[in-house]
């Protein structure tokens, strides 16, 4: 008993669609890690931006920069202190300027993706605000 000439076609259909699934498979995987790792890098420089806010905001109205330096560490709960370097930048008098820059170097965590990115990234942001002291 022979089989049919459609149930034979099917069958075809059904092993190279098993195939093709087969061959993607790697690629799209590959993909979807590469955008989630993307994603934490995202969440990292969210995390650097209102570092250097806080650090901003505390230098803003306090001259003693280990309190700045603090609350950008603070702020940054998520990161490694190691790995991030606060830069205060001030101008004298009350109503001058005050500049706070928070560096990070985000390393890459997936390691299926690792050769997709570099091993460290750098990440950084700056807030100025108005000093309240002098």
């Amino acid at each position: 008993m022979s089989a049919s000439p459609t149930r034979l076609g099917r069958a075809r259909e059904q092993g190279s669609a098993t195939v093709e699934f087969v061959l993607v498979l790697p690629l799209v995987l590959t993909v979807a890690v590469a955008i989630l790792q993307l994603g934490l890098l995202v969440k990292d420089q969210m995390v650097v931006q209102e570092s250097a806010r806080a650090g901003a905001r505390q230098a803003s109205v306090s001259t003693d920069d280990t309190t700045v330096i603090q609350a950008a560490d603070d702020a940054a709960p998520s990161l490694d202190e190691t790995n991030l370097d606060v830069t205060i930048e001030r101008d004298p008098g009350a109503g001058a300027p005050v500049s706070v820059s928070v560096t990070y170097q985000a390393e890459v965590t997936l390691p299926i993706i690792s050769w997709l990115f570099p091993a460290t990234v750098d990440l950084s942001s700056t807030a100025v605000m108005r000093g309240e002291t002098g």
